[in-house]
């Protein structure tokens, strides 16, 4: 296939400026390829680098903007045996080195040298070579471009509920209905666990319910919502009144850390999932962490063999993920795109070059 000269490509400039730009498709390099993007979809990471200009690990202002998509190749270079022009294909957007003692451990998220890779919102994606061979996962048939999409979300969310030390059949608290909140809810109700849903958006718990949460709580803003959250959960039938056995925090906001900690049961597990801000500081109780045993996991990322379980799920037509896909819009809308997440109006948008 004959590449074209140029592509359309939005760049991130700074704090909520972004910029849909022509840039050159570049012919591939012996080891890579270039991918024809069919869908890409926006995220919460997305909107926290809009508001921010940029993020500490994964990319820096002026550059090409989004990491979650699927699409078809359409040119290779000469040493690429694995794809061929014309493969459906998901691109996650990091790539481990594949040698050090993390990624032999199959810890492939702590790599020291984990590369990142961004431009999801674009008409045409260059693959460098190590996302090539070590983040480029084939697509089944009956799967669309919009649900593949979402592969690297549900991934980290496989990752996060495998940290989670989970029993047969546990109490589980989300904090947040966000995207990936709501991912929680759904991988979590799916494997048969009690889950209740907190967050201050009546719409959003309505999709958890739909995702299969049991019960959900309307809270306030800035944290101090654990009496609030106890209580509609005991009245739920929820925790056995003292606490739930698992919490995951998906907001990325310190103050409800503080109520995700203190949310636990004794003995219980804390997953802070949600990633807040540089610089952010945490105070924990002592006496709390030591006399109840808690269990507090920093979660982060996703590894290739959730990847590979995510495009699984989402294959499957009783999974509900379709449920996240608020709206689809062209390129040219991105920025109103990502405002109506920031106003809660949209869970993902689906954006088609």
């Amino acid at each position: 296939m004959e590449l074209p000269a140029d592509g359309r490509s939005v760049f991130l400039l700074g704090p909520e400026q972004v910029e849909l730009r022509r840039v050159p498709v570049p012919r591939p390099a012996a080891d890579e390829i270039v991918v024809r993007i069919g869908a890409a979809t926006t995220c919460g990471t997305d909107v926290k680098v809009f508001r921010r200009g940029g993020h500490p690990r994964m990319l820096q202002a002026p550059t090409p903007f989004g990491h979650e998509m699927a699409g078809t190749v359409v040119a290779q270079g000469e040493a690429v045996e694995e794809w061929a022009v014309g493969d459906r294909v998901v691109v996650l957007n990091s790539a481990p080195c594949g040698a050090c003692v993390f990624c032999e451990r199959g810890e492939e998220n702590l790599c020291p040298d984990l590369q990142y890779l961004n431009g999801a919102f674009a008409e045409y994606l260059p693959v460098p070579g190590r996302f090539v061979a070590r983040s480029t996962y084939r697509l089944p048939d009956e799967l669309s471009f919009e649900m593949a999409a979402l592969t690297e979300p549900l991934a980290c969310v496989l990752h996060g509920v495998e940290a989670c030390d989970l029993g047969e059949e546990d109490d589980v608290l989300v904090f947040g209905a966000g995207p990936i909140g709501l991912l929680f809810v759904g991988v979590l109700a799916a494997s048969g666990h009690r889950v209740v849903l907190a967050d201050p958006n009546l719409n959003r718990l309505e999709s958890g319910r739909r995702l299969g949460a049991q019960a959900t709580v309307q809270i306030e803003r800035g944290g101090g919502q654990v009496a609030v959250v106890g209580a509609k959960a005991r009245a739920a039938g929820h925790s056995g009144g003292g606490g739930f056995d698992v919490v995951v925090e998906a907001t990325g906001v310190p103050e409800v850390w503080q109520d995700a900690i203190e949310s636990a049961r004794p003995g219980g597990l804390v997953n802070l999932f949600g990633g807040c801000a540089p610089g952010t500081k945490l105070s924990i109780e002592t006496q709390l962490l030591h006399y109840q045993e808690l269990t507090i996991k920093g979660v982060y990322h996703h590894r290739p063999a959730t990847a590979r379980r995510a495009i699984e799920l989402l294959a499957r037509a009783e999974f509900p993920a379709q449920e996240l896909l608020s709206e689809e819009r062209p390129l040219e809308e991105l920025e109103p795109a990502l405002r109506a997440m920031m106003s809660k109006d949209a869970l993902k948008v689906v954006i088609r070059p």
